[in-house]
């Protein structure tokens, strides 16, 4: 039996990445399907930006990601907020560089969009009046 690491979690407005790491070739897996199927290339340069702080790592092991909810960038960024996590649980040195590259890699992303107020369009939208 191979050695599972994880859950790791990422959030961003309601995506919600669980990630598990397997030792493999270094596939990336995304509800079961890989990566080059997801999105095009900006999301999948967003997804792996991560895990160039440790290429060794990468190589050798596979990333599993089950997401629910949110739209393809916000997947995107809870993927690459839960591998972020992943790589900085494991050696102090990564973390590091992860802080210095992008602080809400490890800290997360608390905006989430404002709610609908009543009577009216949208959050701030008015409905429109005219004095006739």
């Amino acid at each position: 039996m191979t050695k599972l690491i994880g859950p790791f979690v990422g959030r961003r407005k309601t995506a919600v990445a669980k990630l598990f790491i397997r030792p493999g070739k270094g596939n990336i897996y995304i509800n079961n399907q890989p990566l080059t199927y997801f999105g095009d290339d900006i999301v999948r340069n967003k997804i792996l930006a991560p895990l160039y702080f440790d290429e060794k790592f990468w190589k050798s092991h596979d990333f599993y990601v089950k997401v629910e909810g949110g739209g393809v960038m916000a997947i995107a960024d809870a993927v690459s907020f839960a591998i972020a996590k992943a790589l900085a649980s494991r050696s102090e040195a990564t973390q590091q560089k992860i802080k210095e590259y992008d602080r809400i890699l490890l800290a997360g992303d608390q905006r989430q969009t404002e709610p609908k107020k009543p009577n009216r369009y949208s959050a701030r939208r008015f409905k429109q009046k005219s004095y006739r």
